[in-house]
């Protein structure tokens, strides 16, 4: 920063009713993946309320505007995700979620309420960040196979002006609050599920020989699932195989002739990908063929592994720890299982993807919980976070 130039952090404090307010409206109205209308709305009013101009689509949630498309320089991309969850929330906030069975669980309120907040702070700013800056409200993250990365993609979220880079971020429990993290190489793992069908022979519970016994095979596939992860591949290489679902029969004396078996695979590597899926598939048919089962699988790729590539990243770190102080920027030592399809965005350009800091001491949180209720001021880190990550990048582009 130079001169007597407000500082961003400062900028973003004075933002802060504004942002309260956008957050408190999505946080009422949540809305689930491809259904954000109301949503879609309310960023719509806000960027005619800042003179931002934009672009929605016909077929598709999606807003992405455009501050300084005039400029020349870099064009740095900023994302948030816009649904929420099938959560009936279970907090006391003044402006909780009026729907039951949907609530902004996982702080896609906060990403969004953070970015406008930049957005304002950019547009009220008599110093440019250099170059012209988007802003992607994207829908769908939380849908987890095809997403709303890839669809806005497909409409043409990068080009047109063509972005360079793409900065997003995620609130995060684990972080304290007022800090940033960061982290090079492969942040989120690449998510797939699956449902497996196993096929038996239902009957009477008393007469189990004349099977085979469909629960029995769900439950020795369940366990056998669990040697890919020890057995097939490097210890050193992060696995996760869950089965998160298991359905069938209807009473205690009946053995039911189906059972459904639904879970997700998380893995880094793409070899490892590929050797999960295929390990599975045999695994499974091998179990069940032992009982004289059947199995139908079906296995489907979604999201990609999340990976940060270090030259944006080195640039974005060095940038929050001059504004937010090297002490609040903090370099985070593994990656998370979970899966971001922020990914396929940085499968076409660089950039990088921050983590938010919104713990609290003493006030245990957990994202996708009924109870998820991050605190307003990571709106100020938030805010800041994005405006200087897409200055670096534009002043000291990789």
């Amino acid at each position: 920063m130079g001169g007597d130039r407000e500082s961003w952090l400062a900028a973003a404090r004075r933002t802060l009713p504004a942002m309260r307010a956008w957050r408190m409206g999505f946080h009422l109205e949540p809305e689930l993946s491809l259904e954000e209308e109301k949503t879609q709305e309310k960023v719509v009013a806000a960027l005619n309320e800042l003179g931002i101009p934009f672009r929605t689509f016909d077929d598709f949630h999606g807003v992405v505007g455009v501050i300084g498309a005039e400029r020349s320089g870099p064009v740095v991309a900023l994302r948030a995700d816009m649904d929420a969850l099938p959560v009936t929330e279970c907090t006391d906030l003044p402006f909780r979620s009026r729907y039951p069975g949907k609530m902004h669980a996982c702080g896609h309120d906060v990403h969004m309420a953070a970015l406008l907040g930049a957005a304002a702070m950019l547009v009220r700013s008599s110093h440019s960040t250099g170059g012209p800056v988007k802003l992607i409200f994207q829908p769908a993250e939380e849908e987890g196979h095809e997403g709303g990365a890839q669809a806005l993609i497909d409409r043409g979220c990068l080009a047109d002006p063509k972005v360079d880079y793409v900065v997003g971020q995620h609130v995060d429990p684990a972080l304290a609050l007022g800090t940033v993290g960061w982290r090079i190489g492969p942040t989120m793992a690449a998510a797939d599920d699956f449902t497996l069908t196993v096929i038996g022979k239902g009957g009477h519970a008393s007469t189990p020989q004349q099977g085979p016994d469909a629960i029995l095979v769900a439950s020795e596939i369940v366990t056998g699932l669990q040697t890919l992860v020890s057995r097939v591949r490097e210890p050193f290489d992060p696995v996760v195989v869950s089965v998160g679902s298991f359905h069938g029969g209807t009473r205690n004396n009946i053995l039911p002739s189906e059972v459904v078996l639904e879970g997700t695979v998380r893995t880094f590597r793409s070899s490892t990908r590929d050797l999960i899926e295929r390990s599975l598939k045999r695994r499974v048919r091998a179990i069940a063929a032992s009982h004289g089962a059947r199995v139908r699988v079906v296995y489907r790729r979604g999201y990609p592994t999340l990976v940060n590539p270090p030259g944006p990243t080195r640039v974005v770190a060095e940038g929050l720890s001059v504004e937010l102080g090297r002490k609040n920027v903090v370099e985070v030592e593994h990656p998370l299982m979970g899966a971001e399809d922020f990914s396929r965005y940085l499968e076409r350009v660089p950039g990088t993807f921050l983590r938010l800091g919104v713990g609290v001491a003493d006030r245990p949180a957990s994202l996708h919980s009924a109870t998820f209720a991050p605190d307003e001021r990571a709106l100020v880190v938030g805010a800041t976070a994005l405006v200087v990550a897409a200055e670096s990048l534009q002043r000291s582009p990789p």
